[in-house]
C-alpha cells in the first residue's frame, strides 16, 4: 500500500495479517456461536476433546480454554516472527 518494495517488510506483513486474522476470529466466536456456528480449527478442538456443541453452549471448562490457548499461541508465535 505504501509503495515499499522489501521482501522482509512483505514477510512481516504476512505474519501480521495472520496474527490478525487469527484474533479476529477467535473475538468473533462468541457472536458466532448465538448462530450455532463455530470457525475454529476442528484439529485443535478434537485434541483437547473439545466439540462445537461445548462453545454453542458456552461452556468454560478447562478444555475448552485449552483450544483457545492453543489457537491464541499461533497468534503469538505469528508476531514473535515479526520481531
Amino acid at each position: 500500500v505504501s509503495g515499499v518494495r522489501d521482501i522482509h517488510a512483505d514477510h512481516a506483513a504476512s505474519h501480521i495479517g495472520k496474527a490478525q486474522g487469527i484474533v479476529t476470529c477467535l473475538r468473533a466466536t462468541p457472536y458466532h456461536c448465538t448462530r450455532r456456528k463455530v470457525f475454529l480449527p476442528m484439529d485443535i478442538c478434537m485434541l483437547h476433546g473439545v466439540s462445537q456443541e461445548d462453545f454453542i453452549r458456552c461452556k468454560e471448562e478447562k478444555n475448552v480454554r485449552d483450544v483457545i490457548y492453543d489457537i491464541t499461541s499461533q497468534a503469538h508465535i505469528h508476531l514473535e516472527h515479526v520481531r
